[in-house]
Formats: C-alpha cells, sequence, structure tokens
C-alpha cells in the first residue's frame, strides 16, 4: 500500500481556487489525483486549473453554489461523468459576516449557515452514493479555530464551523460501514482573502494573532497541502469522525 499514493482518485474542493482550498488541491494533484475545483468565480477557477495542470494534475473547473441543492448534484453527476468516479470531497467553500450578534439580520445568518454548513451537508449527500458504488471515499470538512473558541464578532460563522465538527461526527458513524472515512480540519489564522478582509475590519487583529500563535506567523494555504493528501489517501483508513487542527499551536495554548 502506497499510504500517501492519490493516483487514480478524483477529487472535488469546493472553494477550490484560493486560500486554504487551493492550498489543499495543490496537495492532492501533487499525490497524482485528479482534481475538479468547483466554486462560484470562473476566471478564479481556470487560473487554479491551469497551476494545478503544471503539476501534473488532470483537473477542471465545474461552477457551483453549494447552498443550491440542484446545483450541487449537477456538480457530483457532472464529475462522475468526466472522470467516471468521485472518490475524495474537500468542503472547503465558506463565507462569513463579521458583525455583532445583536447587529446580524437574518438573512446574514442564513447565507453564513446555508453556504457553510447546509452547503457541506448537500455536497457530501450527493457524493454518498458514488462514493459508496466504489467501495469507500474520503469527506473532509473545513472547520475552523472558531468551531473551538468563541470570538463576539462571528457568531453565524462561529455556529456554521462548531456544527461542521458535528456533522462530521455525524456522517463519520452513519457511513463507516460504507468505508467512507469523514474527518474535519480546523485551520489556524490562515492568510486569506477573508483573513485579510478581518484585519482590515477589526483593528488590532494582526498584533493580536501573533502574539497568540506559538509558531508566531500566520498560516498560508500550502500548510493545509499535508493534512489534504493524508485525509485523502490510505494512510488515513482508520480515521474517523475526527477534528483536526492545523494551527501553529493556536489551540495547544487552550
Amino acid at each position: 500500500m502506497q499510504a500517501f499514493d492519490l493516483s487514480g482518485r478524483v477529487a472535488i474542493v469546493t472553494g477550490g481556487n484560493g486560500g486554504i482550498g487551493f492550498g489543499m488541491a495543490k496537495g492532492l494533484a501533487s499525490a497524482g489525483a485528479a482534481v475538479v475545483v468547483a466554486a462560484r468565480n470562473r476566471g478564479k477557477s481556470v487560473a487554479a486549473v491551469r497551476q494545478l495542470q503544471a503539476l501534473g494534475s488532470r483537473a477542471e473547473a465545474i461552477e457551483v453554489d453549494v447552498s443550491d441543492e440542484a446545483s450541487v448534484q449537477r456538480l457530483v453527476e457532472e464529475t462522475a461523468s468526466r472522470f467516471g468516479r468521485v472518490d475524495v470531497l474537500v468542503n472547503n467553500a465558506g463565507t462569513n459576516v463579521r458583525k455583532r450578534p445583536e447587529e446580524l439580520t437574518l438573512a446574514e445568518w442564513r447565507l453564513v449557515l446555508d453556504t457553510n454548513l447546509t452547503g457541506a451537508f448537500l455536497t457530501s449527500k450527493a457524493a454518498y452514493p458514488h462514493m459508496k458504488a466504489a467501495g469507500g471515499g474520503k469527506i473532509i470538512n473545513i472547520g475552523s479555530m472558531m468551531s473551538i473558541f468563541g470570538t463576539p464578532f462571528v457568531a453565524a460563522y462561529a455556529a456554521s464551523k462548531g456544527g461542521i465538527v458535528q456533522l462530521t461526527k455525524a456522517l463519520a458513524t452513519a457511513w463507516a460501514r460504507d468505508n467512507i472515512q469523514v474527518n474535519a480540519v480546523l485551520p489556524g489564522w490562515i492568510d486569506t482573502e477573508l483573513t485579510r478582509r478581518a484585519r482590515e475590519d477589526v483593528p488590532g487583529l494582526h498584533e493580536w494573532v501573533l502574539a497568540r500563535i506559538p509558531k508566531g506567523y500566520w498560516g498560508s494555504g500550502d500548510d493545509l497541502a499535508g493534512i489534504a493528501v493524508f485525509l485523502a489517501g490510505p494512510a488515513s483508513d482508520y480515521v474517523t469522525g475526527a477534528a483536526i487542527p492545523v494551527d501553529g499551536g493556536y489551540a495547544a495554548l487552550g
């Protein structure tokens, strides 16, 4: 068994055209997987696909709105039609609205929950029959440090990411007999478009984060490549229902 060899595997990465998703997509591609970059911004997805193809991957872009069940179903069916199978799903697509809870509108709450949590459920549900028919599969859900810690300006986001951990456990126990492993990755403070906007919106956030992380610096999308390969491949066949921080030691401080 080649523990970290993904040759012949087909992976869907939602939100895979930038940040954490693209870092994971590069890891999967480098390990031999074919990668479908599933996102809404076509231009960014095409650029990401070119970079993945340069790594030797058979990569393609498919547009999707993860909050729309029909769109998600089309994504999975089109992937299966083009590539013949679906082995790995990375539920990374996400959004945030940074406001105190008393300032959040119901529409903003629903936007965040529908994208971050319901989207992961819909995509996992759509992928399940393909993975079951193939004899197994891997689902990687992207949580957050907000799955663990509370912050006053991310009520909807924290609720969605806390839900990701519990959804992960539920799917892991439901589908274990189908040889489908479902795990969550909890990134720490990673330098992405979302966190750059957070630093603009929240005074002093950058300095506070640096002081809190034992490693002493913000992570990058590439720091998630290794955990993606581990959780997508044979090395993690007996790992399911786990929530694994990749955070430079942030959570270790308690």
